[in-house]
């Protein structure tokens, strides 16, 4: 018989369990980043396919959050309303501070650009959102028992996770993300739609300029 998760020594070894996958782990990445960063692709794909295993063997999880494609057009209408006027001022920002780094990748490597933006969402946003969205909610559950609990540390795994980027843009824009993604899945309990939201505002950083940040090549 699976042990309870609400039972306290469950709990208990849930919380373990996630400070040590999503705390310490990418605490100790930090130190590691020269090495890591080749393998920072791979290592995402093959974590989300350990995390899917884990849901699919779980009889408590209900399979249909990993599309839930329904009722898209209210689900978008949030998403956009952030997005929009976010990025319109995060545009505005990078052209006044950083007039060199704006929108100079589509302009310098049209070609290149077109394919990060094609392939960022495959091979980077659904398995991150599998991992910190999905995976995280439905795992701690019991020890993130509020909707705002597990927004809260969904986001603070997200931030961190990008800290061994070594450059502070990259988690503080992460965990701010992270915030609105995880609003975003606890609001329709899909992860389709979460990646719609983290896609918009990953490739958008990679259009305006910023994405050199949240690139591995940017480790010196």
């Amino acid at each position: 018989m699976a042990a309870d998760p609400g039972d306290p020594a469950s709990r208990r070894a849930r919380a373990l369990e996630f400070v040590l996958v999503f705390l310490a782990l990418p605490t100790s990445l930090i130190f590691l980043r020269r090495e890591f960063a080749p393998w920072l692709i791979p290592f995402l794909v093959v974590t989300s396919i350990g995390c899917f295993v884990v849901l699919r063997r779980d009889p408590t999880f209900d399979r249909r959050r990993l599309w839930n494609a329904a009722d898209w057009r209210r689900g978008l209408r949030p998403i956009l309303t952030v997005f929009v006027p976010g990025a319109a001022a995060l545009a505005l920002v990078t052209a006044t501070f950083l007039p060199r780094s704006f929108l100079s990748f589509p302009r310098s490597s049209p070609l290149r650009w077109a394919i990060v933006l094609a392939l960022y969402p495959v091979l980077s946003v659904y398995p991150q959102e599998l991992i910190f969205r999905t995976f995280l909610f439905h795992r701690y559950r019991a020890v993130f028992r509020t909707p705002a609990a597990r927004v809260a540390a969904s986001a603070l795994a997200f931030g961190l996770a990008h800290a061994f980027l070594a450059n502070w843009i990259a988690p503080t824009l992460s965990l701010v993300g992270g915030w609105l993604f995880a609003r975003t899945y606890a609001r329709s309990d899909s992860t389709l739609q979460s990646c719609l939201d983290h896609a918009l505002w990953g490739d958008f950083l990679f259009t305006v300029g910023l994405g050199w940040y949240f690139y591995t090549g940017s480790i010196g």
